[in-house]
């Protein structure tokens, strides 16, 4: 339901800038190249079944289950897919955080018949955060969130022109410099991260343009993007915890954490605009 209803407000919008301007435009030639922009918001997909998962003999190979002295699960309270308000899984989490995007785009087109085909490429930023919290039983909290830097994309668009309007479909690759931070109330243990991950992934959506002048178009697009194999970690290391401390049990030199879901998604929904020349 987000989704559709910022498709609606983007649509609107772009109604609201070409009807004014619409009738001016004589020229359906959507071949050669382009450069331009684009502004919208980055909306976060639901994942409240995210975990974090544990490597606790620094094998490498993670699914490891921390455990107490008494052998009990240390991370029985569980997970939360959101930054949390407190402790404990009652005290409740933050949605993930939706933000705007800006972006520049360039490509070229080709076109046969009414058939429009090309490539893009595009370059922005984005604020929008990703986050998980795991508890322990002591309690304490473990927070992980990314937000993405910056992205780069290029993509093939295939569409179909309808004298001043053009509707395509697109996809390609994506490449995201990944900022991660990570939070916790555990004062005993020592902990450290290797900070900005750099991620490539995907990116597909579809669109449509709309020219306003002959060489200028408007349009709105939806992009699903998915950066795969964020290799962010958190070595979780003695600290001033005894060797009883559950990080510390299987391995004297602790433990290794990071989040269940390595891909960071996002659905953009973009104003476009384009110069052609």
């Amino acid at each position: 339901m987000k989704i559709a209803h910022q498709i609606g407000i983007l649509a609107t919008a772009l109604t609201t800038l070409t009807s004014p301007v619409f009738a001016q435009s004589n020229s359906d030639d959507w071949q050669g190249a382009y450069i331009g922009g684009s502004i919208g918001v980055s909306l976060q997909p639901n994942d409240n079944t995210e975990n974090v998962e544990f490597d606790t003999n620094l094998d490498g190979t993670y699914g490891d289950t921390v455990r107490t002295s008494t052998g009990a699960n240390a991370f029985s309270p569980g997970f939360c897919g959101g930054a949390s308000f407190g402790r404990t899984p009652a005290e409740g989490c933050r949605k993930d955080k939706d933000a705007t995007e800006a972006y520049i785009r360039a490509g070229y087109d080709m076109r046969t018949g009414n058939l429009v085909y090309g490539v893009v490429v595009d370059a922005g930023t984005s604020n929008a955060r990703d986050s998980v919290t795991a508890f322990s039983s002591t309690p304490a909290l473990y927070i992980f969130s990314r937000e993405l830097e910056y992205s780069i994309g290029a993509r093939a668009r295939v569409g179909m022109a309808a004298d001043r309007a053009l509707f395509y479909v697109t996809g390609g690759v994506a490449y995201g410099k990944i900022d991660n931070n990570f939070v916790t109330s555990n004062m005993a243990n020592s902990f450290s991260g290797n900070g900005s991950t750099n991620s490539f992934g995907y990116s597909a959506g579809l669109g449509a343009d709309m020219k306003i002048v002959r060489n200028f178009s408007v349009g709105i697009e939806y992009l699903y993007s998915n950066f795969g194999q964020d290799d962010y970690v958190v070595s979780v290391g003695p600290g001033t915890a005894p060797v009883t401390n559950p990080f510390r049990i299987v391995n004297t030199n602790g433990t290794n954490m990071r989040r269940g879901d390595a891909d960071f998604e996002t659905h953009n929904l973009r104003l476009t605009t384009s110069y052609r020349f």
